[in-house]
């Protein structure tokens, strides 16, 4: 009869510590779903924080190899439009020429400084895009790890014992929706430059 009641006890400890468990599972369950909830919103904050920063370097930098290229090509029409015949050189003609050459050769230096066709707002556009690729990878990463944490979440909730130690003990953790894709972003988003 001595040993009945340690077996008896024993089970029940046994029971309490399965249950405590199970609790304890569930509220980590819930708190790990909260924790990369919150990953996916700095993801996403990150984005919008620097996507505009970027894109205003970008466009500062476009700007700029824009008005040299304007530059290069304004100088370079100047130059096609003086025409200089061996038999009637003047010295005014002579100035034109050489000033048109001088900005012309000025606005090339300027665009052999970028490196064409290297220039750097093309890197800054390729700069631009692996950052937005990067942004966009940890998005999705932290969007999967939501879905991985609602599920582990749910599925505890749903099967025993946690369905019971959940509304026994009054935890009432609801089931987590899960990140899903919408209809139509299995095309590439339009990006626009203004």
């Amino acid at each position: 009869m001595k040993y009945i009641g340690y077996i008896l006890l024993g089970i029940v400890v046994l029971l309490g510590i399965w249950f405590f468990s199970t609790y304890q599972g569930i509220i980590g369950a819930d708190e790990k779903v909260a924790e990369q909830w919150s990953n996916v919103e700095v993801a996403y904050q990150a984005r919008a924080d620097k996507s505009k920063n970027l894109l205003e370097i970008v466009k500062g930098a476009a700007g700029y190899e824009s008005q040299t290229l304007k530059d290069v090509v304004e100088a370079r029409s100047r130059v096609a439009e003086i025409k200089m015949d061996a038999n009637d050189l003047t010295p005014e003609k002579m100035k034109q020429f050489e000033e048109a050459q001088a900005r012309l050769g000025g606005a090339l230096s300027r665009l052999l400084v970028e490196q064409y066709p290297n220039l750097q707002a093309v890197q800054a556009f390729r700069d631009f895009q692996t950052q937005y690729e990067g942004m966009e990878n940890r998005i999705s990463t932290a969007r999967r790890d939501f879905n991985t944490a609602a599920r582990t979440l749910n599925t505890k909730i749903r099967a025993f014992p946690g369905s019971m130690v959940n509304s026994l003990f009054g935890l009432n953790v609801e089931h987590k929706p899960y990140f899903e894709s919408k209809e139509g972003t299995e095309e590439a988003p339009d990006i626009k430059f203004e």
